[in-house]
């Protein structure tokens, strides 16, 4: 009896698991869960007029514990742009110290699908079809039947367990960004949502496997969320609709929950693929390729409005209305040859009516977001991604592409956002305030385009550093002394190879100056592994339990899980002790 004691107890060794294992499982489930809290990410804030320090971690946790009677009782105020035109802002409610425009960013998700599994275009054991097929008396079918023995062995076998990983993966990857998404949207709390291009993975889909995608997009990874609705996705005008007013308080989440999606080349292609079937049928799923939005900010209470300019009443004044233009912009055929040169012309169109029914550079008060996909030039060694150009051999037609050429890049800078090397252009050559935000370069970038109007000698040239640079050596903010720039913000991925990144952009406005400003911080989640381990932790943590539980309720009821367990090993270890004390007993002499 006493070998079989020496045997562990499964209930025993499974109770010792559990102490470890439960614990871990919540202490890694709740970081998973709650992470942006522990990653303290937060929308920068505006600078406070005081003297008091505020933190963006405090704010955003703040607004988490507003008593949720209050929050709905202002809420149900809010007047919001459903339709093309808006007549009233939004009633005032709880006040905030965020910025009016939050903008979180995510950048190519790139949702993989049956291409990327074996069995979905090789079959399931296509060998062993062969195989059927060749098994002949002759000897060149049993030849050939040798073969596809082997085939079936090495490659039919790797390729079936290769999918069954992949589907597995795909499945998990659609929740971990999913994750992303639902963690920093509910903790952060943005006023809008951008993802900036390469929503699927390749744009050389057929149409059933590029809807089945589209549908995993909005049904699972941004479950919740939903398209800008095809009535405010508007084309540049002099006279137009506000999209929506940006609220000095926290009582709005209309624009929330709509995702401003922007095409990448996963999803149309470069300028050398991009036809009217693949434009028209990401535009039905997701949102035009090319359009604007406008938010205005109103006035605070007790302003002077006859301060603003006027046509009528005012024209010595250059400010205006505060005003946030959003222009969705394909880049992707900007660069020449490309295969259809009337969508090609169709970009340059509208970039042409962005630029004319922009205000004038002189004006004060409004400022442009520029959402797009290939980034502007930058010579190698400022990003990971150096220029890199490649075109089609039967055409030449441009195939792929890092960044854009120099020449389009500055066409955005001089035209968008009207900027120019020469002080002698209108409004000094400043421009206009903005910033820029892209994807492609899965790896991100922070730059500070700028041309020195002052510089001496030859060609005056654009040229970029990086932000943290560009601010160190202040660079940044030298428009006044002949300087002007603006910031680009290539955001990284938010695949799990490259973290889970969440892009926070802020913009306020500066009533002193009478200007926009903004601000930008990271809320990166992690690799893949980490939300694959936890949830792997769970189900074992989970599974355990129950076993146990179950285990000892069968105990309860009188059955013993630990002898049923080992019953062959007791019956085995009582043997010898048996066969030992008969053996003893033999041995002693006996009485009388």
């Amino acid at each position: 009896m006493t070998r079989f004691c020496s045997f562990p107890k499964p209930m025993a060794i499974l109770r010792h698991v559990l102490r470890v294992l439960i614990p871990v499982s919540i202490a890694l489930t709740i970081y998973l869960y709650l992470y942006p809290v522990f990653g303290a990410c937060a929308f920068p804030l505006p600078p406070s007029s005081s003297s008091e320090t505020r933190s963006p971690f405090l704010e955003t946790a703040k607004s988490h514990w507003v008593p949720a009677f209050l929050a709905n009782a202002t809420a149900t105020a809010t007047a919001t742009a459903i339709n093309s035109s808006i007549e009233e802002p939004p009633a005032p409610a709880l006040p905030s110290k965020k910025a009016p425009f939050r903008l979180l960013t995510l950048g190519d998700p790139q949702l993989e699908g049956s291409t990327s599994i074996p069995i979905e275009y090789l079959g399931v054991f296509p060998h062993a079809k062969s195989l059927v097929r060749n098994f002949k008396l002759s000897r060149l079918g049993i030849k050939q039947a040798l073969h596809d023995v082997v085939d079936i062995l090495l490659e039919d076998t790797f390729n079936f367990f290769e999918s069954v990983r992949k589907i597995i993966d795909l499945f998990g990857n659609d929740f971990y960004l999913a994750h992303i998404y639902r963690s920093v949207h509910w903790w952060t709390r943005p006023t809008h949502v951008t993802v900036l291009g390469d929503l699927v993975g390749s744009q050389w889909l057929n149409e059933a496997e590029f809807t089945k995608r589209a549908n995993r997009y909005w049904n699972r990874v941004f479950r919740g969320a939903e398209k800008v609705p095809n009535s405010l996705q508007a084309y540049p005008a002099e006279e137009y609709d506000l999209s929506g007013y940006l609220s000095r308080f926290d009582n709005d989440t209309t624009w929330a929950r709509r995702i401003i999606n922007v095409a990448g080349n996963h999803d149309i292609g470069y300028a050398g693929d991009i036809t009217t079937n693949l434009t028209a049928r990401f535009e039905k799923a997701f949102g035009k390729i090319n359009y604007e939005l406008r938010f205005e900010l109103p006035l605070p209470e007790g302003f002077d409005s006859k301060t603003l300019y006027d046509p009528d009443t005012n024209t010595e004044s250059t400010r205006l209305i505060p005003e946030l233009r959003l222009v969705v912009l394909n880049d992707m055929n900007l660069d020449t040859p490309a295969l259809s040169t009337q969508l090609q012309d169709d970009t340059y169109t509208f970039i042409n009516n962005v630029i004319n029914t922009a205000a004038a550079v002189e004006f004060e008060g409004h400022y442009t977001v520029i959402l797009t996909h290939i980034p502007l030039y930058k010579p190698t060694g400022v990003c990971v991604d150096q220029p890199f150009f490649e075109f089609h051999s039967h055409d030449g037609t441009l195939k792929e592409q890092n960044q854009l050429s120099v020449a389009a890049s500055k066409g955005f800078l001089e035209g968008i956002l009207g900027m120019s090397a020469s002080s002698s252009a209108p409004g000094g050559g400043k421009g206009r305030r903005g910033i820029i935000l892209n994807g492609h370069d899965h790896a991100g970038c922070d730059t500070y385009h700028y041309v020195n109007q002052t510089a001496e000698g030859g060609e005056l040239e654009w040229q970029v550093k990086r932000w943290r640079q560009a601010v160190r050596e202040k660079t940044v903010g030298k428009e006044a002394e002949g300087v002007p720039g603006v910031r680009e913000i290539t955001v990284r991925s938010m695949m799990g190879d490259f973290g889970g990144n969440a892009g926070l952009l802020s913009i306020w406005f500066d009533e002193e100056s009478w200007q926009w400003k903004a601000d930008y911080d990271t809320c990166p989640l992690g690799t893949q592994h980490l939300w694959w381990l936890v949830h792997i932790l769970d189900l074992i943590a989970v599974v355990g339990l129950v076993v146990y539980i179950a285990c000892g309720a069968l105990k309860v009821v009188g059955l013993d899980v630990d002898g049923l367990f080992w019953g062959s090993s007791k019956a085995s270890a009582k043997m010898p002790a048996a066969t030992t004390q008969t053996e003893k007993a033999r041995a002693q002499p006996k009485s009388g």
